[in-house]
């Protein structure tokens, strides 16, 4: 007898520059690997959006950074489908050459790989989008229209789209010392916060799935580009890895009193609850998004990993060592890599207690005589 799957959470935040993940979906293979032992896995687009490349499979579960955070919080349930209807939304202030490409994508996700995609809508004015960096080094922006936004996202949803896709026009600058930095395999992506950003606003106002792709004029050659940055590089523009995303996306259920998560139990066609997750796993250095909080709160097992970015919000930072319960080797674990990671995923959806596999191993009778 197979053993049941086990829902894990995992997250790498934006643009916080980490070693895994911070770059252009090279954490796609960490992913994987959680995966292989979880049977379920729910991510978000910074993990899976690899630029022109990504990976799809239906045991995973795409799910934007705002719905991550609620439903963690145990706000929203997540319901896997076969199929979305993705509207795509292009930001008026495409030049025509950029228009014309994302059209194509479009042509040929529906063509090539069959995806539902429809309707198409412009948002009528440049979104006017700028770049910023906090005292932190994360990566940040600002939508100078975010009413253009919402306003045609409303009318996607209403011509029947299921999940939202948006392009919009981001500044050129890949001149920059931050993203040399960035692409030499330095620094932050200097894109990823003002995608956040934008991302978390339709989340919020529509409650679908959702998901941004930047568009920016071609980029020039550089020999010495890192590995983790070479998908960026590869073609025109960003958008298929997030068609490809949010065509397998799952529906945002809003958990309601009439709503008992504990009716549910996770089949391919029943509700995700939070309630349900076997384990988050996220950077050691960043543990103080709303989603892992929330997970602690409830109880669920923290795999902390390994993962360095410019953010330092640990366990001691947070206090989370003077809090936990007794058991923290069951409740707190912290991993060296993904490998390690994808171990005690392993053992905790087996059943096998986790101070059981490591070694010095306290004795009972020790314990108790003292």
């Amino acid at each position: 007898m197979s053993t049941p799957p086990i829902p894990v959470l995992m997250v790498i935040p934006t643009g916080i520059g980490c070693s895994i993940g911070g770059y252009a979906g090279d954490a796609i293979p960490s992913a994987r690997l959680i995966l292989a032992a979880s049977e379920c896995l729910i991510t978000h687009p910074n993990v899976m959006n690899g630029a022109v490349l990504s990976w799809t499979d239906h045991r995973i579960q795409y799910v934007e950074g705002y719905a991550i955070d609620r439903f963690a919080a145990g706000e929203i349930a997540l319901r896997p489908v076969r199929k979305q209807k993705i509207g795509l939304l292009l930001d008026e202030g495409l030049e025509p050459d950029l228009y014309y490409r994302h059209l194509q994508v479009a042509d040929a996700c529906r063509t090539t790989l069959g995806l539902d995609i429809g309707p198409i809508l412009k948002t009528g004015v440049s979104l006017d989008i700028s770049l910023t960096q906090s005292q932190t080094g994360t990566s940040w922006g600002n939508i100078g229209q975010p009413d253009a936004l919402l306003r045609s996202a409303d009318k996607l949803k209403e011509l029947g789209a299921t999940a939202i896709a948006v392009v919009s026009r981001f500044p050129d600058d890949y001149e920059t010392e931050a993203s040399n930095a960035y692409r030499l395999g330095k620094g932050v992506d200097i894109f990823a916060g003002a995608e956040a950003v934008i991302s978390h606003l339709l989340g919020r106002h529509l409650l679908l799935p959702c998901a941004h792709a930047p568009a920016l004029a071609s980029l020039p050659i550089d020999i010495n580009l890192d590995p983790r940055a070479a998908a960026e590089d590869l073609g025109y523009t960003f958008l298929p890895s997030v068609l490809m995303g949010l065509s397998h996306a799952p529906d945002l259920v809003a958990i309601s009193e009439n709503v008992n998560q504990q009716n549910y139990n996770f089949t391919s066609s029943e509700l995700i609850c939070s309630d349900q997750l076997g384990a988050v796993i996220a950077p050691q250095g960043a543990l103080g998004g709303e989603a892992v909080l929330a997970c602690l709160e409830r109880g669920i097992p923290l795999i902390a990993v390994s993962n360095p970015g410019v953010l330092n919000v640990n366990s001691k930072a947070l206090g989370i060592d003077d809090c936990l319960p007794v058991k923290r080797d069951e409740s707190f674990i912290t991993a060296k890599n993904y490998l390690e990671a994808a171990g005690f995923v392993l053992a905790l959806r087996e059943g096998i207690s986790i101070t059981s596999l490591k070694r010095p191993i306290n004795s009972f009778t020790l314990d108790l005589a003292n």
